[in-house]
């Protein structure tokens, strides 16, 4: 029995003395912390942008849903650093042009892509 007691003893003892060791490692607390500080500001700046992104695409949604000739229900946008796509359909092929042109209009709104269809009815 006091073999296995010596035993246990010296396991759990070295169980302890790895756990110091790996929680008091001198000199990589300035590096982890420059590294993780780091990757905290690029996670704020890619936040930013993001937020950005989607504000500028709420921005162009209002912007062509308050244009009265243009059927906004089916229009989705998106945006990325200014550059806005136009997904959807319209029911007619002139509100294509429209949308395009109110997008362009926003303020901040660098460049449009228009992927806007017309959408066809049941049957043809």
């Amino acid at each position: 029995m006091r073999k296995a007691t010596a035993l246990n003893l010296a396991v759990s003892g070295m169980i302890a003395l790895t756990s110091i060791t790996t929680w008091a490692q001198p000199g990589q607390t300035a590096a982890a912390s420059t590294g993780s500080a780091k990757a905290a500001s690029a996670g704020v700046d890619a936040k930013a942008a993001k937020r950005a992104n989607r504000e500028l695409a709420k921005q162009v949604r209002t912007a062509i849903a308050r244009e009265k000739s243009i059927d906004a229900a089916n229009i989705s946008v998106k945006a990325k650093s200014g550059a806005v796509t136009l997904y959807g359909t319209v029911p007619a092929a002139s509100q294509i042009d429209t949308a395009a042109a109110v997008a362009k209009a926003v303020p901040g709104v660098t460049s449009v892509k228009n992927q806007i269809v017309v959408e066809k009815t049941f049957g043809q």
